[in-house]
Formats: C-alpha cells, structure tokens, sequence
C-alpha cells in the first residue's frame, strides 16, 4: 500500500457502501484506465462511492491520512488528472442515474454519469441538456468547465441550464449551491472546474430538443484557405438553430463516408439544425455549402439527437493515445487560417485532428461576470487532438499538437477552456483562461477548499488570508 496503512484501508472498506480496490485487488488495472491511455498512473486506493455519505468517507479518508486526492467523474481528463500516483481516487463512477422532472422541464443528474445517461433519459420527453459532442463524456468534469456542444448556439453553454449542484465540501459538509444558496460557490462552479468540492449531482433546465438535423460536408484538405474563410463569415452570421463546428481530420473507413474518400486528409463542416425539418429546409439551409469549393462528400439526414451525441463514439473509443490543447478565437484571421490549413496537411495519424466548436449565439447573451466562464466574448473554442491507438507514435502526435498550438497562439485571444489545457502546461495558462475572475476564484477557493484538497485539477490556488 506504499505510504498509506493496511489498517486505515481496512478501515475505508469497512465504512464505503462502495468498492474499495487496491492494488492487489481483482479489477484494479480496470479501474486505473481512462479514456486517455497515454495516461499511466498507479493510484494506492480507489474509493468507489455511491452516494454523499460514501464521498463525506473518502474525503475524510483523506484528510486523515494526508495522502493525494484525486476526483473521478467519467474518466475523461485529457491530462488525467482525475488519478494520482500513489494516492486516492475518489470515483464517482457508479453514481450514474438521472432522474427527470417532465413538468418542470429539469433533469437531475448523478455525478458520475455521462452524456449518453441524460441524452437517454432525457430523449424520451423531447427534451435535452446542451452538452458535448460525445455521448462517453462525463457530465461532471464538462459541466464544471462550462461545457459546450452542439447544442450552444441554440440555448447556451452546459452552466447556462445549471440550475443547481450538490456539493460535499472539503470540511465534509453538503451544500445545495444555486442562485439562492451559497451563491458565490454557484458562480464559481460553473466553469471554475473541479476546484471547490465534489458534485455529486447536478440540475439542469432541459429544452426541447428531439430530432435534429445532421449533415458532414467535406472538402479536399487544399481547399481548407477558401473553406474557412467562408465559414468564420457565414457561421456567426447564421441563425442560431444552425451550429457547425469546422475541422481538419483524415477521413476513416467507415459509413457514410464513400470508400474513395477512406484515408484522404480533408476539411470538413459537421452541422446540427435545431429548426423546421419539414419540406427539405435543411437541406435548403446548408444550399451555401457549394458556395466555398464543391464539396468532396455532403451528407444530410433527419437523427434523434442521442444518435448524433453518440456518432464518432466508435471512431474514438477508450484506450487511445492523446493529447490535446486548446484556444479561444473571436476572429479567425488570414495567418490562421494558413495555420490551419498547414497543420492539416500534415496531420500525423489518421485520427488526429482540430476542432473549432462555435461559442456564440445563446452563450454571448449571458454576461461576462455572471460565470466563472470568461471569455462570452469568444466566438470559436478549438480543440487540437493528436491522437492515435499506438503509444510508439505518441511523442509524434504530442509534438504536432504542441507545434499547431503554438502557431495558433498568436491569434488566439490568450486562454483556452480549461478543458482543453494539456499535460504540461504552465500555471500561467490557467490564469489566462480566467482572465480577470481568476482573483474573485481564488477568494472562493479560500472560502470553501483553504487548504487546497482540491488540487488533482487545472487549479485555483486559494487567496491569502
């Protein structure tokens, strides 16, 4: 058990209604993977809690002890750092339900749970909550950076629809935060990320979402300068049932795709529409695609939108190599988009790629002090992802990542969702991404984590006293 008595384990699992695994324990190497493989940590303790009472435990369990802390939602922590070398990790992995209020239009949601848990639930009342692009992302971790998606333009960010959060402080008190209740911890759980206590559940508002219009437009990789130009025009210009989110990626072999295209490096456009999807109107909206270049491959269809949450899970399923950086852009100027245009002509591995997920519509209609959020002025989120299932090409997806991030940089508006911050970068970068709320954070750090339990995360170090 290294550093951590047999005794106080022993203890753990006598006072956890969840599992307790160690290393010797059946099961501990499932426990330790995550979406990320490129991430190899070896925790001494998993605490697997499944309810308040089992997170008050562990975190006592830590504070007792003195060991590391690490919080475990749905496992998606580009960085990893939901685990810890040789500490403890408090799972929150079997706390997957979701319960929803039909009447009231609110859907509450277990900590542990994933985007497919509520996009299900909630489906079946014509409902949904804007979250991700992924039905395998955790709603804890997503929701705690701000959190956005396809559905964002429409009706906002994930905290936008954050009613209120369950909360197990530090000290092992639990609080309710909303607008009412500890409003400064409210604040700052919606997009102050993991810094102030474990969620162990949340409620949204849900909005009437059911059948969406999906479409993939695909030019040849060359054509991305006269691509993107358009699109930084026509995107924020479009209504906000239309969101599309542009990306450089190497087509895989698989439907729709036609097998031609298999393996090509192209640009792209995958659309959502959110309106009227009588008499062909979507394919009346996305009529401008040929506007740029003629498309390679346009495909268009009617989809529940669980299915589109769920489209690009087989492509990028757990256990590959990552890594990832981000970016804000309010502007996508020239030098950019040779940026883009670049990097995407020499994309290393077949599934890596940059995303520019838009930010604007909805979410530009909350003020910029009334989140912990900090960039409402942001109108593109990018997302650059090395990735591949072969660690022996690891240090060659990390250095394209690393070099697009770069040259990006200059361009950018200076931070990045805190989702998005990669393994190794510096304290400044975190800083950067919260721009003039980080002092206000802080402050409600100190007030609620002094000691700074909370650290496994892109941390907030509390204020001086």
């Amino acid at each position: 058990m290294g550093g951590i008595d047999d005794a106080a384990v022993g203890s753990l699992r006598e006072a956890l209604r969840g599992a307790v695994i160690t290393p010797s324990d059946a099961g501990y190497d499932e426990a330790r993977s995550i979406y990320n493989a490129m991430i190899d940590r070896r925790p001494a303790v998993f605490a697997q809690c499944v309810d308040a009472a089992d997170v008050r435990t562990a975190i006592s369990f830590a504070q007792d002890t003195g060991v590391e802390l690490a919080v475990r939602g749905g496992g998606h922590s580009g960085p990893g750092l939901c685990l810890v070398d040789g500490g403890l990790v408090l799972d929150l992995s079997p706390m997957r339900w979701v319960r929803v209020d039909p009447e009231a239009g609110t859907v509450q949601v277990g900590g542990g749970s994933v985007l497919g848990d509520v996009d299900h639930a909630t489906h079946a009342f014509g409902r949904a909550v804007p979250a991700g692009i992924q039905s395998t992302t955790g709603i804890g971790g997503l929701t705690l950076g701000g959190g956005h998606g396809h559905l964002t333009r429409k009706y906002g960010l994930t905290i936008d629809s954050l009613v209120s959060a369950d909360v197990v402080l530090a000290d092992g008190r639990c609080v309710t935060a909303s607008a009412d209740n500890h409003p400064d911890l409210f604040w700052a759980l919606r997009g102050g990320g993991g810094n102030f206590g474990v969620v162990t559940s949340f409620t949204f508002e849900s909005h009437p979402v059911h059948t969406v219009g999906v479409a993939v437009t695909v030019w040849p990789v060359e054509r991305t300068p006269e691509v993107l130009r358009w699109y930084r025009e026509f995107l924020p210009a479009a209504p906000e049932d239309l969101s599309g989110f542009f990306a450089v990626l190497v087509v895989p072999p698989a439907p729709p795709f036609p097998e031609p295209l298999h393996g090509q490096k192209v640009c792209a456009v995958v659309w959502c529409y959110t309106g009227d999807l009588e008499a062909g109107r979507l394919e009346q909206v996305l009529a401008v695609v040929n506007e740029p270049a003629p498309p390679a491959f346009h495909f268009t269809s009617p989809m529940p939108y669980p299915a589109l949450q769920s489209m690009f899970d087989a492509l990028i399923p757990k256990g590959l190599q990552w890594y990832w950086r981000g970016a804000f852009f309010d502007t996508i100027p020239d030098a950019a988009v040779d940026v883009h245009h670049r990097f995407g002509e020499s994309i290393p591995t077949n599934l890596s790629t940059m995303h520019l997920y838009p930010v604007d519509g909805a979410a530009h209609r909350v003020g910029a002090d009334d989140t912990a959020w900090a960039y409402r002025d942001a109108v593109w989120s990018a997302v650059i992802g090395g990735i591949d299932p072969d660690p022996a090409n690891a240090d060659v997806i990390r250095q394209w990542c690393v070099d697009y991030s770069t040259a990006l940089q200059p361009h950018s508006m200076g931070g990045s969702y805190v989702n998005f911050i990669g393994a190794q970068e510096s304290a400044d970068r975190v800083r950067a991404t919260y721009r003039g709320h980080f002092d206000r954070l802080a402050s409600v750090k100190r007030a609620y984590d002094p000691d700074n339990l909370f650290h496994s995360n892109q941390n907030i170090p509390p204020a001086a006293a």
